[in-house]
């Protein structure tokens, strides 16, 4: 039967935005139907957990250039915005579609929105067939000995490792047939997804959203980064990370051609080299919100709701407002803030910097930074922003212990030993000498005169004293321990 003989079936996009190694897109293309490419904007749908505004700039990016993608494959991208059930049902009425494809996700809101997808369909004579693509190992399938998901990674990564293997990636369809009298669509551009003012300028010099970016990212860390990624990822001022945060999330590459990549580069050893280990990680943290779809607003370990943060008025409103500028007076935590207002981007350990010196010295709500994180991350990813933020004030699964406060001189000092990264971002302490550009308000007024830093002028004094905050951090923490002995 020809493609215009057969009722046509439906590609329901969703966060795996290319072609290439989708099998919702391969097993649509492979009937031989008339496909309909649907992409749903349904942020209402998401809650409390809708797009951020870096987010959507990303997203906007990737739309169009799956859009360019299927039109080269001869298709289109039918573009819609409003409740997804209702959506995804007047499309497969309008088109007489009988299956839809979809890849899964693991956040509570889609899950739910999946499920009532499903039944819709039923009413609809329709059928739902979903795949996973974004996990090597879907969630829910790495579990203990009593079927229980685990909550420490050393064991999750020691059963996850005997489980997962690269496969063959699956080529992107060179031709996927397009329904004549496609349903209604918008344009990507109508869904005002860009920001309204240009703070966003400087994203596109950092990354290129999209499958053909993707690609080029990932070639560039398995010719140029992969075999020195253990060494130099914790670098603050090098290039150790492979930037491919943003497009596994978006699903513009899958894990799995990562995987065979460097597979391919490196033969059997692939599973025993460190940035595989932090793929496991975030497919830990996949599984344990799939496990647990409350992490995103109570913490792990319920004792933590007890935790005395600081209320978040007066001058703790400041204290927040200046860790949000990169106006802290801390140098390392400076850089890696104004790094994220100016990418939506931050190199992973000055993520793990800025959490601390938010939850332990301003002993601000882990929340409130992740929700800060949701709205300027391009990648951000409701699973691994929890775990982070979870981990970082000591009250997720297998998280660092509360007492585990980092010092922001040392960790500069550590990470960032030739200030080469302060320098970057804070450019008006470029000029200071490596011996002060961690710890200005130590610096000789020579030293900061013959550098041109005026504190509390140019640069600001720090906002809190850190030894101090980390005793009151502990003591509120020992409060803690006893109240729930």
């Amino acid at each position: 039967m020809s493609s215009a003989n057969q009722r046509p079936v439906i590609v329901w996009f969703r966060n795996d935005l290319r072609l290439a190694d989708n099998p919702a897109v391969a097993a649509a293309a492979a009937t031989g139907a008339p496909v309909v490419a649907l992409y749903i904007y349904a942020p209402e749908d998401e809650g409390a957990w809708r797009p951020g505004a870096a987010s959507r700039w990303w997203l906007h990016h990737s739309l169009c250039s799956l859009r360019e993608r299927l039109a080269q494959a001869g298709n289109q991208l039918i573009v819609r915005c409003g409740n997804t059930v209702e959506e995804l049902g007047a499309a497969v009425k309008q088109s007489r579609a009988t299956r839809v494809f979809t890849n899964s996700r693991v956040e509570p809101f889609a899950r739910s929105v999946e499920a009532q997808c499903a039944r819709m369909l039923v009413e609809c004579g329709a059928d739902l067939v979903t795949f996973q693509s974004s996990w090597l190992a879907a969630p829910g399938t790495v579990v203990n000995g009593q079927g229980c998901a685990y909550q420490v990674f050393t064991p999750f990564f020691k059963t996850w490792s005997s489980i997962v293997a690269a496969r063959p990636v699956i080529e992107a369809p060179q031709h996927i047939a397009k329904l004549h009298g496609n349903p209604r669509s918008m344009s990507v551009e109508s869904l005002g997804l860009l920001p309204k003012l240009n703070w966003a300028d400087e994203f596109s010099s950092h990354a290129r959203p999209g499958e053909f970016g993707a690609r080029k990212a990932l070639a560039a860390f398995i010719n140029e980064g992969a075999e020195d990624y253990a060494a130099s990822r914790d670098l603050l001022g090098s290039e150790g990370t492979s930037r491919l945060s943003a497009h596994l999330h978006f699903g513009e590459i899958s894990p799995n051609e990562v995987v065979h990549a460097l597979e391919q580069r490196t033969g059997p050893a692939w599973k025993s080299s460190k940035y595989v280990a932090e793929l496991a990680w975030r497919e830990f943290a996949a599984h344990l919100l799939h496990a647990f779809p409350h992490l995103p607003e109570r913490p792990m370990r319920p004792e933590f709701e007890r935790f005395e943060y600081r209320a978040e008025r007066g001058e703790v409103l400041d204290w927040l407002a200046a860790w949000q500028r990169g106006r802290t007076g801390y140098p390392v935590v400076d850089a890696a803030m104004r790094q994220l207002w100016a990418t939506g981007w931050m190199h992973n350990r000055a993520r793990m910097i800025v959490a601390s010196f938010l939850i332990k010295d301003l002993l601000i709500d882990w929340r409130t930074g992740a929700k800060w994180f949701w709205d300027t991350l391009v990648d951000a990813d409701l699973a691994n922003n929890t775990m982070g933020w979870q981990w970082a004030a000591g009250c997720g699964p297998d998280a660092a212990p509360f007492f585990r406060i980092f010092n922001p001189i040392t960790q500069g000092e550590k990470f960032d030993p030739k200030g080469k990264y302060v320098r970057r971002w804070v450019p008006e302490l470029r000029n200071l000498a490596d011996e002060w550009i961690h710890q200005p308000w130590k610096a000789p007024s020579a030293a900061l005169g013959k550098a041109g830093v005026e504190l509390g002028r140019t640069y600001p004094e720090p906002i809190i004293n850190h030894a101090i905050a980390r005793e009151v951090a502990l003591e509120k923490y020992q409060r803690l321990r006893q109240q729930s002995a």
